[in-house]
């Protein structure tokens, strides 16, 4: 295959779509490997001797500390080298650091592992953003951004359904070599291990051409910087809405799963098989549903409408999520969480979307990684954090994660509307002065 993609009307032609598949493959796999932990607290809290906070660390600060911080030196390389090579690389490194998670003896093994995913990890949405970006335009881009950030609750669905029957499936197993080997060790190794295949598929990829507002030169960090000081209330607001939209959605994700099994007795089986398949279902839905409902605002001249998604999809997810965990059974639970779960999901498409269509081509990587720095630091390295604390010192013991989480919901959702409603206007200004400034290029 030739090393550039074909230029005009090609670009959105059926090997453009191709290349979504792959890139939402990566990203399914992706959280597979890093949400797989969530289904797995018993065994690993019993096996290490840890407690509520570490495991919490482990899900989020250790995965969070380098998938944020690479995120900008590699979104850097984004804007200047072959993306599809950046992101083959990453899925190699955190499909290896999955399988090694397995191996840890101690928190600290188990830490460093963890950071190991975040490292590659980091490689793999700033670039992925900035491909379908010259892939894609208009509601065309956000509808293709949905179908791959559609991958985040394929991936945590899988996880959940998968991992949980894994757990279930899989014994202790013996060898001569490793002694005795604990299933939820032999769940990291082989999720993890299948991901050199992907990373191989992904290196196959044809580079597309930069598309719109491309300068010869790559801006410097200072001064993407300073160019996002001078759009500030519509950068800021925005990064700032969906990071509090992030802490909300991690927080619960990463301790659902251990609320169903505190409170209601539900086995890792049957957490993965239900819990599992509603994230696949409902989230999935509510993503692709967002990306519709964007282009469909779109066309009726709703400049704002890829925000405008993500304040609806907060003020629909608060009070489901706030009242499911208060449920008197599971199964009444799940069926209030799925509402949940399709709101709290709406957003993101349209929020890479917006980033890609207010940004100069040569500073997209780098912008897209300070939107995701924020985000995940916000969300996976916060948001299971703030539950665990809340759950040890506040409410008092394992059973009352319930109301940790229904907490967490109650404060960050409200303050994400008001964000986000607050960034419509700055943001629909800044996408005329970009369009205008690619008609001129």
């Amino acid at each position: 295959m030739p090393d550039t993609a074909p230029t005009g009307a090609e670009r959105s032609d059926a090997y453009a779509w191709y290349v979504v598949g792959v890139l939402m493959l990566a990203y399914t796999l992706s959280y597979v490997d890093r949400t797989i932990l969530s289904l797995m607290v018993a065994p690993i809290r019993a096996s290490l001797h840890i407690s509520d906070v570490q495991l919490s660390l482990l899900h989020g600060l250790a995965f969070a500390l380098f998938y944020t911080f690479l995120g900008i030196p590699i979104g850097r390389l984004v804007d200047r080298r072959r993306r599809t090579s950046i992101v083959a690389v990453g899925v190699a490194t955190w499909s290896v650091m999955t399988a090694l998670c397995g191996a840890a003896q101690s928190f600290g093994q188990m830490f460093a592992a963890r950071v190991g995913v975040g490292v590659g990890e980091a490689a793999l949405s700033p670039a992925a953003f900035s491909m379908l970006g010259d892939w894609f335009t208009g509601k065309r881009l956000t509808r293709a951004l949905s179908l791959y950030s559609a991958a985040i609750y394929l991936g945590g669905g899988i996880a959940t359904m998968a991992g949980g029957a894994l757990i279930d499936a899989v014994g202790h197993v013996e060898t001569r070599y490793t002694g005795v080997i604990e299933p939820w060790r032999m769940v990291f190794m082989l999720v993890g291990l299948p991901g050199l295949f992907v990373g191989l598929l992904v290196a196959t990829l044809r580079e597309p051409e930069r598309r719109g507002a491309v300068t010869q030169e790559v801006p410097s960090f200072p001064e993407v910087i300073a160019y996002l000081r001078a759009r500030a209330r519509a950068y800021g607001l925005l990064i700032g809405g969906l990071a509090l939209a992030s802490t909300m959605w991690n927080g619960v994700s990463a301790w659902i799963p251990a609320h169903f099994a505190r409170n209601y007795g539900w086995t890792s089986g049957a957490i993965g098989l239900r819990y599992g398949a509603a994230v696949f279902v409902f989230s999935s839905a509510g993503i692709l549903f967002g990306g519709w409902l964007a282009g469909r605002m779109r066309d009726r001249g709703r400049g704002d409408s890829n925000i405008r998604v993500g304040v609806i999809s907060s003020l629909a997810a608060l009070p489901f999520g706030v009242v499911a965990t208060l449920m008197p059974t599971g199964w009444s639970c799940l069926g209030v969480l799925g509402f949940y779960l399709f709101a709290g999901a709406m957003p993101y498409g349209a929020a890479a979307a917006a980033f890609q269509e207010i940004t100069p081509n040569r500073m997209r990587g780098q912008v897209s990684a300070i939107y995701l720095f924020a985000l995940n630091l916000a969300g996976i390295g916060l948001g299971p954090t703030i539950v665990a604390l809340l759950t040890q010192h506040v409410f008092g013991g394992d059973a009352s994660v319930r109301y940790a989480i229904a907490t967490v919901v109650a404060v960050a959702a409200p303050l994400s509307a008001i964000m986000l409603a607050a960034a419509c206007k700055p943001y629909a200004a800044e996408l005329a002065s970009q369009r205008a400034a690619s008609a001129t290029a």
